[in-house]
């Protein structure tokens, strides 16, 4: 396994970058920036590496070994020795379609040999806990499934995929890889902390929240934002909500808002939330973000040689930390060590298993590390 990486800032590589990218032969590249340079770039890249797996998606921040950037192309491009990767895309048609494209995006990956699955999807149009799960239906609960939802800064307008055929707002990629010597492990972690009371979910549909404790959802969040309720939706990245088990025990997976309806008084969350659950209000500083990351990268079970570590953090995150995003990144890399290439992007929804051995879960304000590496 070997990899080649580079990042260009506010432009697409020279002719001396594609040339080297070029001549590498690579088999996988992952792109990752904002729209403007994907749609510049997909052309040349093409005609760079044809016959090479190519996907991407839009970002709220590129991850790369050099660190944090922001409007930058980030390309990250992986030969490997003997795995094989094939790629599977789909159109969705709207927010409903969610589950039956993850049905068909599945459905159009050969499953003789199939050892992980990475996905990247849009972050606006669709309900990722969905997506999973019709991912899930066809894949089964063996083979991993990772990636990310994609980002537009913090914005939450209009996100775009990549994929052989081009640069899409409504389009699903996937890459299926192949091959007894590949070797993938999972560090997932977040570092949020609980406020507030519990609250029962007293009406919820699928990913949209209507009430809480029998109130309006929104008046009841606004109530306890203060003076951040009237910067909504963009300051629920700092305070997402944990999904608490039945008995209210221990906290769960992480759900940050997308968007608020006024009228309705309902909250859209990233990731699905069932009636009669219970949820609590989370948020963080800096130091325990890093801390979390910092975590996620020791949990991981990493085979000595060179590695890709896959990284895909929220956005919330990132807005939380402020200048000191780095850390996180830098945090990882020190614990990854110098045979690891760290390539990845901040999003508006993380995909990965708990863990090792764990069935696939939509995560939010995560950061979540697939650690791909190949036997010699």
């Amino acid at each position: 396994m070997d990899i080649f990486q580079t990042t260009t800032q506010g432009g697409i590589p020279d002719p001396s970058g594609l040339n080297a990218l070029a001549a590498f032969e690579p088999t996988w590249v992952l792109a990752f920036g904002p729209e403007p340079l994907l749609r510049q770039a997909h052309a040349a890249l093409l005609q760079a590496v044809p016959g090479t797996v190519l996907m991407g998606c839009s970002t709220a921040g590129e991850i790369s070994s050099g660190g944090v950037d922001d409007d930058s192309l980030t390309l990250s491009a992986v030969r490997w020795a003997n795995v094989r990767t094939l790629q599977s895309s789909t159109e969705l048609r709207d927010m409903e379609d969610s589950l039956d494209s993850g049905i068909r995006l599945a459905g159009g990956l050969p499953r003789a040999g199939l050892r992980a699955v990475v996905v990247l999807a849009q972050g606006v149009k669709m309900n990722g806990t969905a997506l999973i799960e019709g991912m899930t239906r066809v894949l089964g609960d063996q083979v991993p499934l990772v990636g990310g939802m994609a980002g537009d800064g913090g914005a939450f307008q209009q996100t775009v995929v990549m994929d052989n055929q081009g640069v899409s707002d409504n389009r699903l990629v996937c890459a299926g890889l192949y091959g007894d010597g590949l070797s993938v492990s999972h560090g997932v972690f977040g570092g949020w902390s609980a406020f507030g009371p519990t609250r029962r979910v007293t009406r919820a549909d699928r990913n949209v929240l209507y009430s809480l404790d029998d109130e309006p959802a929104l008046s009841t969040y606004k109530r306890y934002l203060g003076e951040y309720a009237k910067d909504l939706p963009a300051s629920g990245l700092l305070f997402p909500f944990s999904v608490v088990a039945a008995d209210q025990a221990a906290d769960g997976l992480l759900r940050t808002i997308l968007s608020v309806d006024e009228s309705a008084g309902s909250i859209t969350l990233a990731g699905e939330v069932e009636e009669g659950s219970y949820v609590r209000m989370m948020q963080a500083g800096t130091d325990a973000l890093v801390q979390g990351a910092e975590q996620a990268a020791q949990s991981l079970a990493v085979a000595q040689g060179p590695g890709l570590a896959l990284m895909v953090s929220c956005v919330g995150r990132k807005v939380v930390m402020g200048g000191r995003v780095e850390e996180e990144i830098e945090a990882v890399a020190s614990v990854l060590g110098d045979e690891a290439t760290l390539a990845g992007f901040y999003s508006y929804g993380e995909i990965s298993p708990a863990h090792n051995g764990a069935a696939c879960l939509l995560h939010n304000q995560t950061m979540t590390i697939t650690y791909f590496s190949e036997a010699a």
